[in-house]
């Protein structure tokens, strides 16, 4: 392949819809070397000079991270929560407490917090019980600020495992590898759950940048056209493939122009989750660094003796070498 750079003589190709095709990151990100999606899937933005209530998303936060990080931070709150209280409990008086038995500094302390944790759950099992108007309104507080935080967790809880969250694997690199008699840009892709996904559509685009006749650098983004944009079923693992014809931008292209001109191939997969009937999405993006080239994928599913087939996840980047067409 001839080495040449992703310029407008192939944009001329494209009609003016593509050619002015914007995902929303606009046109004046010309930064070098930082890449729009992260792997994760997030945007690699972070917004400067916002308020700090602006920035409090805590429910999305909750639902999204971790389970042993979303199970620490409610184990602190809790203890924290209940640590406050018994030293209140402290502060109006131990004696206001009846049923404390063998009394001394330490004791009063963990008999007030874990009457806090009786009656923050509305648990009480009645060994200790307030007196004295004081006492009772700080129980009497606590009941009701329990019952508030019971139902905000539980909602929590409830959302992180009503959430329809596809877990589909990209492969690490993304090959140019010969494809009929020319060459295409290719992935491989793989939902690692049981759980079906249906009506599964791919976008792929082309973000890179260009030199405008005022000498400036611009960024562009140019939709690649797939072999296979759509798929019913995805019950194996799919490779996306981008025919490299004389109308795609990538026509001619080097690892060199790619390199220069910082491409960034942004994928969007939109899919419904069968289980949940919810549509997810995901996305990801390849960098020029992660373009292999002169390369094909190995295969990843044979047939066993019962019948089945088997797909071995493990597969999912393997790669072998392969001439390209000239």
């Amino acid at each position: 392949m001839a080495q040449r750079k992703i310029s407008n003589t192939k944009i001329s190709k494209l009609n003016p819809e593509e050619i002015n095709k914007d995902l929303g990151f606009g046109t004046k990100i010309t930064s070098e070397k930082s890449r729009l999606i992260n792997k994760d899937g997030t945007f690699n933005v972070r917004r400067i000079g916002n308020s700090f209530l602006n920035n409090i998303n805590w429910y999305h936060r909750l639902i999204t991270i971790g389970w042993l990080k979303f199970f620490s931070i409610v184990f602190v709150f809790y203890f924290f929560l209940n640590l406050i209280f018994a030293c209140l409990f402290l502060f109006i008086g131990i004696d206001y407490l009846q049923g404390i038995e063998n009394r001394h500094q330490l004791s009063d302390f963990w008999e007030s917090f874990f009457f806090s944790a009786q009656t923050l759950t509305t648990v009480g099992y009645g060994r200790v019980s307030p007196t004295g108007f004081l006492a009772n309104s700080l129980a009497a507080l606590e009941a009701i600020l329990g019952l508030m935080l019971i139902a905000l967790a539980t909602g929590l809880f409830y959302g992180r495992f009503s959430r329809s969250v596809a877990r589909i694997r990209f492969s690490k690199n993304i090959l140019l590898a010969p494809y009929l008699d020319i060459n295409g840009l290719m992935f491989r892709i793989i939902h690692e759950r049981d759980n079906e996904l249906i009506d599964v559509s791919l976008e792929v685009t082309l973000s890179c940048l260009e030199e405008v006749p005022s000498g400036s650098k611009v960024r562009k983004y140019y939709p690649l056209e797939l072999e296979r944009n759509h798929v019913n079923f995805f019950m194996l693992n799919l490779t996306v493939v981008h025919p490299i014809t004389e109308e795609s931008p990538l026509y001619n292209a080097t690892q060199m122009s790619l390199e220069e001109s910082d491409a960034e191939f942004l994928i969007l997969l939109k899919a419904t989750d069968e289980t949940f009937m919810q549509q997810v999405h995901i996305r990801y993006s390849y960098t020029f660094e992660d373009v292999h080239w002169g390369a094909k994928f190995k295969p990843m599913f044979d047939s066993g003796v019962s019948g089945n087939v088997s797909v071995r996840i493990s597969d999912l980047d393997q790669h072998l070498p392969a001439s390209l067409n000239t």
